[in-house]
């Protein structure tokens, strides 16, 4: 029996679906969705190869290189390489992943190691990774240095990593809440939180693009989210937006005949939008709804708009008839208020990624490698 073809190449991000040349793309996608699956226990986060081409080709202000792994001319694994566009950035990003029944060959070893390399010759001294974990309970576990958090030390990912002497900096959690919701409890909520805000904010919604009387105001938050958001030790650059990138991000959030849904809180005093809350609905409702980014700036906390911002979008999602079956989110497992607001509405984990850092050879300790090989 002859061996099998191994082989790592970059992958072309095509113009369109479409096109001729997609199909690797649309095959990396699928993989991509599988891997995921398999390490949740659920396809809630799966997305359709148009969803993602957009987020691909934004190279002007999210530069990334793909890479996948093939087999006989199959792909089962891919890797990425992002960096930020912020002037003098220091780090680089990296994804890794490869199919549970491709796992042990040395082929995650040979991808990961191929992108790595073009990271620290890219003048970037640190390495970061973002990788997703599974959920199970019990064992040997790794807990998280900001204190909120373990992993299972059996995790395939978490091997991996810890042998490379990469060091855990950060858990996400991964929640999900079931829809429909007792709409009657939700309305009394808002009313609560509503009245806590008192009546220095308003309200305002809209669907779909960014409204220009709003585009200024949406800069300065997308900014800030960069940077008000909790990254633990990992290197973070703040993120330069203008009206450009917004419209991108506008475009992409509605591929594939997705909706996006933002309520922002208005600071009536000043007439600035000083917080806000995105979901995003897929075309095909039999798909959960994503409660994308949400931020308060930090000098208007402390008055539950995050909880109103959160609660108005959740009250307009159920306009949608058919209405999707859940709702996912990602949070900071040390981001106790917004985890607080989550868990008050209903959300409930069920996932989890780390983001692992290595810079200038420090990493993981000798503890931690000694636990994971």
């Amino acid at each position: 029996m002859l061996a099998p073809t191994i082989s790592i190449e970059e992958l072309s991000i095509p113009a369109t679906i479409a096109d001729p040349g997609a199909a690797d793309f649309i095959e990396m996608v699928a993989v991509r969705n599988a891997i995921e699956a398999d390490l949740l226990g659920s396809d809630a986060l799966s997305c359709t190869p148009a969803e993602l081409l957009p987020h691909y080709q934004a190279q002007e202000f999210e530069p990334k290189q793909i890479f996948v792994a093939k087999v006989d001319g199959r792909i089962v694994g891919r890797s990425i390489l992002e960096w930020s566009i912020a002037e003098g950035t220091s780090s680089s990003w990296l994804v890794n992943e490869v199919l549970p029944e491709f796992r042990g060959r040395g082929i995650g070893s040979a991808l990961f190691s191929r992108v790595e390399e073009l990271a620290i010759a890219s003048g970037r001294p640190t390495v970061q990774v973002e990788a997703v974990h599974t959920a199970t309970r019990g064992g040997a576990r790794l807990p998280s240095p900001t204190g909120f958090g373990d992993l299972p030390m059996a995790d395939p990912g978490v091997r991996f990593l810890t042998r490379r002497g990469y060091r855990l900096e950060q858990i996400e959690r991964a929640s999900r809440l079931p829809l429909p919701l007792d709409l009657a409890a939700v309305r009394q909520e808002f009313a609560k939180a509503k009245d806590a805000a008192g009546e220095s904010y308003s309200l305002v919604y809209w669907t779909g693009a960014t409204p220009p009387v709003w585009l200024a105001d949406l800069i300065v938050l997308r900014t800030r989210m960069s940077t008000d958001a909790p990254y633990a030790e990992l290197d973070i650059d703040e993120e330069p937006w203008d009206e450009q990138r917004i419209a991108q991000h506008d475009a992409a959030t509605s591929a594939d005949g997705r909706t996006c849904l933002t309520v922002a809180a208005r600071d009536d005093r000043t007439g600035h939008l000083v917080g806000f809350s995105e979901l995003s609905v897929a075309a095909d409702r039999s798909r959960p709804a994503q409660q994308d980014d949400t931020l308060v700036l930090s000098e208007h906390r402390g008055h539950r708009l995050g909880m109103l911002l959160k609660l108005a979008n959740l009250i307009a999602l159920h306009e949608f008839d058919p209405l999707p079956p859940m709702v996912t989110t990602f949070n900071a497992e040390e981001n106790r208020h917004m985890l607080d607001v989550n868990e008050a509405i209903g959300f409930r984990a069920f996932g989890n990624a780390g983001c692992w850092r290595k810079r200038d050879g420090s990493g993981a300790s000798d503890e931690e490698i000694a636990k994971a090989t």
